[in-house]
């Protein structure tokens, strides 16, 4: 049914997994795309009541896509892509379902946006999660400003994505921004078995408490995701953006004119 996912639903759980482990799950724009019509199809199955979501291989997801934004052939549509990821941030936070991330490896730039997005974040002790768009001279998109904001608040939310520090499972459990840390390999077992314990739970009664609070919410993330695809398509643009592309490729360190 996908080219770049895979949704397999067992009973009241569906485990959501990126499948692009040859490019450690970095996102594309078919997977952006993917991605949206998953959630918005999720949306309207009220028999699934918890998602799980991984990835396949080495990583979660090391964020976007760099090379295919440098593809000259097929170049990147940013303003198409924002529209995906504005369907994506908008129909997982309104998913009728406990939404659980299973992070190993990487879980980078949009990656982590969609983690953070989760109602339940799981971590390997030794995963690697950065809200570090900013060396590449970009923002955070995928709502990431939103999602990390209602996880840490604006102060520290400020500083994470101006750092763009990188925090191991252990590291990022200590500021709240992981729930629960799993042992390394282990990850996924965890988050079954934390869906299996909702399920034993009265789950119906918690989707409900999850509806009224981000429905409350709703208009915010909209209004973000919205000024983020604005902000970044004229980022995309920038001499510091193509400068951090092209260091990142060649492995050196960028030099940023503010440009």
């Amino acid at each position: 049914m996908y080219k770049t996912l895979l949704l397999e639903k067992e009973g009241r759980i569906a485990t959501l997994t990126l499948n692009r482990p040859q490019a450690m799950n970095s996102m594309d724009d078919v997977m952006m795309k993917e991605l949206a019509e998953c959630f918005e199809s999720l949306k309207e199955d009220r028999s699934v009541q918890v998602l799980i979501i991984k990835g396949e291989g080495r990583a979660f997801s090391a964020g976007g896509d760099i090379k295919a934004m440098l593809d000259t052939e097929n170049p990147f549509n940013i303003e198409e892509v924002m529209v995906y990821l504005g369907r994506l941030a908008k129909t997982l936070y309104t998913l009728p379902q406990i939404t659980i991330a299973s992070v190993h490896g990487a879980a980078a730039g949009l990656g982590f946006s969609m983690v953070l997005g989760c109602d339940i974040i799981i971590a390997e002790e030794n995963s690697k999660l950065a809200m570090n768009f900013i060396g590449i001279g970009l923002i955070p998109d995928g709502g990431g400003h939103f999602f990390l904001k209602e996880r840490v608040g604006i102060p520290k939310a400020k500083q994470l994505m101006w750092s763009g520090q990188l925090f191991s499972g252990k590291e990022a459990q200590k500021i709240g921004l992981v729930d629960e840390v799993a042992s390394d390999g282990l990850g996924y077992t965890t988050a079954n078995s934390y869906a299996q314990k909702l399920l034993q739970s009265p789950i119906a009664a918690m989707i409900a408490s999850k509806e009224i609070l981000h429905a409350t919410k709703v208009d915010e993330l909209a209004a973000v995701v919205e000024k983020e695809a604005i902000a970044q398509t004229a980022l995309r643009k920038t001499a510091d953006h193509l400068e951090g592309i092209q260091a990142f490729v060649e492995k050196r360190k960028p030099t940023f004119k503010g440009e």
